[in-house]
């Protein structure tokens, strides 16, 4: 069974378009010895963002983040990346699920200067 070719031109067409889930600044951060380093930072409101985790501890870590909707466990030496935003101007927190008393951070995002 083949597709009619207007179908088949839409679906091409519709694979080729630009994502918009596409976030251009990249934020990485370090963990080691249940410290995120850096521990903030700031990116712009109405923008996604991602951020790229390298554990450089000896334990697994679980960076979390309630305010900004993601979790992901990171092992040992490996790195792991997660995709924030849009968000509105504010502070928002993250932290490690297994040590949420050393390992925390904020982001601060910022409305855009006009």
């Amino acid at each position: 069974m083949s597709c009619p070719p207007r179908l088949t031109l839409a679906l091409l067409a519709i694979a080729g378009a630009p994502c918009a889930a596409h976030a251009d600044q990249l934020v990485s951060l370090t963990v080691q010895n249940h410290t995120f380093t850096p521990s903030s930072f700031t990116v712009p409101a109405g923008e996604r963002f991602r951020i790229q985790l390298t554990n450089n501890d000896d334990t697994v870590d679980e960076f979390e983040s309630y305010d900004m909707k993601f979790e992901k466990i990171v092992v040992p030496g490996n790195t792991i990346t997660v995709f924030a935003g849009p968000m509105h101007p504010g502070t928002y927190s993250f932290f490690d699920d297994y040590h949420p008393d050393q390992a925390k951070g904020t982001v601060t995002v910022v409305a855009a200067k006009e």
